[in-house]
C-alpha cells in the first residue's frame, strides 16, 4: 500500500484541498492530467484517485464522464468542497500594491466584484495553484494570485484577503476512486449508487427504463447523456441515485432498467457526503 491519493493539478489546488478533507491521513500525489491520476492508481503509484465531476456554478467537468467508465476504477466515496477564493501575494506586498492577479480562467469571474472594487486587473493561468508556485519563485513581483489558502501555505505566500468569491454557494463535487469496489453492507446512513447504461433502440426507451425509479420511490439525483465513440446514434447515460443495491426498492428499479437497456455498468456504491443530508 502506497497510502497515496492522486489528484490533478499542483500542490495547493482545490483538488488537493479535497484530498486533505476526505483522506487527511494519506499523502497527496499531484498529477498533470486526469489520465495521469487514473494511471497512478492503476499502476499502484497511488491507492486512490480524487476526481472532480461537477461544479454547482459551471456544471460537469469536461471529459470526466468519458473517463470514469473507461478507467477501470470504482467510486468508493464522494467529497463536496466549497470553493473559497483567497488573494495572495509575496511576503511584504500589501493589498493596495497589487494591480494584477493570475488564476485559472474559471476562477477569475467568481471574484469580479472584489477585483473591480480594488482596481485589480486579471490574467488567466493554466492552474491557480501553479500560478501561486510561479509567483513564489519570481524574483520581484507585486502581482497577486487567486487560489486556495492551502496554495499560500505551501508556497510561502501571504493571504491578503479571503472569501472574496461573489457567491457563497460555489461547490465542487469530487469522487474518490479505487482499484477495488466498495462492498460495504447497507448501513443506517444515506448511500449513493452511480452507474452507466445504454437503452434499447425502442420508442420511449429512456422513459420506460427510468420509470421504475419513480414508481419505486428511488430518488435519481443526476441523469446525463453523452455520445459514445463519436456516433450520434450511440448514446450512453450516466446516473446517480440515492440508495444501496440491497434496498428492495433499488433492486426492483434496477430490474426494470435492465429490461429496457442493452448494458448496465455499476461505477460505485458509496456513502453520501454529509452535505447531501
Amino acid at each position: 500500500m502506497s497510502n497515496r491519493i492522486a489528484f490533478q493539478g499542483e500542490l495547493g489546488a482545490y483538488s488537493h484541498e479535497a484530498c486533505r478533507t476526505a483522506r487527511p491521513n494519506m499523502e497527496a500525489l499531484p498529477c498533470r492530467t486526469f489520465d495521469d491520476v487514473i494511471n497512478a492508481v492503476r499502476s499502484n503509484q497511488a491507492d486512490l484517485a480524487m476526481l472532480p465531476v461537477e461544479n454547482s456554478t459551471y456544471g460537469r467537468v469536461a471529459d470526466i464522464h468519458r473517463l470514469l467508465p473507461e478507467s477501470g476504477l470504482h467510486i468508493v466515496d464522494e467529497c463536496f468542497t466549497r470553493v473559497r477564493i483567497s488573494l495572495m501575494a509575496r511576503p511584504g506586498v500589501t493589498l493596495d500594491q497589487v494591480k494584477k492577479v493570475r488564476a485559472h480562467l474559471v476562477l477569475l469571474p467568481q471574484a469580479q466584484k472584489f477585483l473591480a472594487e480594488h482596481g485589480i486587473t486579471s490574467e488567466s493561468a493554466v492552474d491557480s495553484a501553479g500560478a501561486a508556485k510561479d509567483l513564489a519563485q519570481s524574483a520581484d513581483s507585486c502581482d497577486g494570485v487567486l487560489a486556495s489558502t492551502i496554495a499560500a501555505e505551501i508556497h510561502g505566500l501571504n493571504v491578503l484577503a479571503t472569501g472574496i468569491e461573489d457567491f457563497g454557494h460555489n461547490t465542487t463535487r469530487f469522487l474518490v476512486m479505487s482499484r477495488e469496489p466498495n462492498h460495504m453492507p447497507r448501513g443506517d446512513g444515506k448511500m449513493m449508487m452511480s452507474f452507466i447504461f445504454q437503452v434499447r433502440n425502442i420508442p420511449a426507451a429512456l422513459y420506460k427504463a427510468m420509470g421504475g425509479f419513480a414508481t419505486n420511490g428511488v430518488n435519481t439525483t443526476k441523469l446525463e447523456s453523452y455520445m459514445v465513440g463519436g456516433s450520434f446514434n450511440a448514446t450512453q447515460f450516466y446516473a446517480d441515485i440515492e440508495g444501496h443495491p440491497d434496498d428492495a426498492a433499488v433492486k426492483r428499479a434496477m430490474d426494470e432498467l435492465d429490461y429496457f437497456t442493452d448494458s448496465i455498468k455499476i461505477l460505485g456504491v458509496y456513502p453520501a457526503d454529509p452535505s447531501r443530508i
